[in-house]
């Protein structure tokens, strides 16, 4: 029987995870390999798919067809669409025909499963073998969703990038995949088969490098609050001595506020340029070796400190955290490990807030399952041997009084053990939100 791998991205930092994973021998041989590509915008006729970005096409070699998901389900939207059960077994035959599968046995290899399109394609091919790909800092946190264990129980490996180094990722754990690190001098080798240029000339120093994330656009905070936090990289940078950055925008964010970190820069005397080309932060370490990189909780800020060398600050992390809502938003563990890994933009020489690998290991555990408790259960010691250790004070930024209370961990307020004093606490609590509203 022929083996077909399926192999689904999204976006080009998905396909060159994928692309080192197949490079450092993480998936077996098989008769085909088919890049399945999937373009999850809010309009996507709007937008170019993966397959179209520049750099694509260094990549396409690794596998034998691309094909389109959006295509394929049309005029259905990616990110929306899930099929209803008596309709799977109808929907792979006509699956199998389309792409020419036949009786093949398939392999997927999926990333973030616990959402669709990913978790479609995964119920749409009962029969296959599953592997999981890691989407950055994300999957050092927990499943964000309950996932049917007829799929749960069917992923093999967590692929991940070793972000950071030490860590072990707590997603999907609580169905015992194994975590397996893609080699990350293979990722650096696809990241320069990207790349236009192998960087500047020797001896030169590279600029000062802004990430921007609109996180806006995820109401996590409003535009004009955002557009601040971009000038206060600018004013940041500049203070620590760099005249030349360079601003890498989301590729949706307002133009306007590109115009007024150039206006900001120029009144402080140093020079700003936005790079308007869709390439990822990784391929502009490698052609311009920037001597800082600066980003609110990107995962580009611990690639470019673990895999580049590159000094890393962050700006704004504290504030997003406290804005996070609801607590279980799968963003939190990644502002966390950016909060207590990188230093402060703005407090010169500012240290980690954790002194060893353990500490983290303790308080990511704690955050895990503080956001999912139901999911996992087995975290509970961990969260309450770090929030009543030595280090509980110093990261008590990270959780908030209320959740640590409704869980009934250290931290939290003191719950009354009477039943009828609950109940009147509780009909306080509803009262109060009554009003409010």
């Amino acid at each position: 029987m022929r083996t077909t791998q399926i192999f689904y991205a999204s976006t080009l930092y998905g396909a060159t995870t994928l692309a080192a994973a197949l490079d450092s021998g993480c998936f077996g041989p098989a008769d085909r390999r088919l890049l399945l590509v999937g373009n999850n915008a809010a309009v996507p006729e709007t937008t170019p798919a993966l397959d179209a970005m520049p750099g694509f096409e260094r990549l396409r070699g690794r596998f034998d067809e691309v094909l389109s998901w959006n295509e394929a389900i049309s005029p259905l939207h990616p990110a929306g669409w899930t099929p209803r059960a008596d309709d799977v077994p109808l929907l792979e035959r006509h699956l199998r025909l389309l792409w020419g599968l036949g009786d093949d046995r398939i392999e997927l290899a999926l990333e973030s499963v616990q959402v669709a399109p990913a978790l479609t394609i995964a119920r749409l091919f009962p029969e296959a073998a599953l592997d999981v790909y890691a989407d950055g800092l994300m999957s050092y946190g927990p499943t964000r969703n309950k996932i049917d264990p007829l799929v749960g129980d069917r992923v093999r490996r967590l692929l991940h990038l070793d972000l950071v180094p030490g860590l072990a990722p707590l997603l999907l754990g609580e169905f015992g995949p194994t975590a397996e690190v893609v080699e990350t001098e293979a990722f650096t080798k696809v990241v320069a088969e990207l790349a236009d240029s192998a960087g500047p000339a020797a001896g030169e120093e590279g600029p000062a490098l802004l990430l921007g994330q609109y996180l806006a656009a995820l109401s996590l905070l409003t535009p004009a609050e955002e557009e601040e936090l971009h000038v206060r990289m600018v004013r940041g940078a500049i203070a620590r001595g760099h005249r030349r950055l360079v601003f890498k925008p989301h590729p949706t964010a307002p133009d306007a506020w590109t115009r007024r970190l150039a206006r900001e820069a120029e009144a402080l005397g140093a020079e700003l340029t936005v790079l308007d080309r869709p390439v990822l932060a990784e391929v502009v370490y490698r052609e311009q070796r920037p001597a800082l990189v600066v980003g609110c909780f990107s995962t580009a800020l611990m690639t470019a400190h673990a895999f580049y060398g590159i000094p890393v600050a962050r700006v704004g992390t504290r504030t997003l955290l406290e804005r996070l809502t609801p607590f279980q938003n799968s963003n939190r563990v990644p502002a966390t490990l950016v909060d207590v890994l990188v230093p402060d933009l703005e407090e010169s020489g500012a240290p980690a807030s954790l002194p060893d690998e353990e500490a983290l290991k303790g308080l990511v555990a704690a955050v895990g399952f503080a956001m999912q408790p139901r999911i996992r259960p087995d975290l509970r010691g961990a969260a309450v041997a770090h929030l009543s250790g030595p280090l509980a004070e110093r990261t008590r930024h990270c959780f908030k009084r209320r959740r640590l209370t409704v869980l009934g961990l250290p931290g939290g307020l003191p719950v009354p053990r009477h039943p009828r004093v609950r109940r009147l606490a509780r009909r306080a609590l509803k009262l109060k939100r009554a009003l409010a509203k």
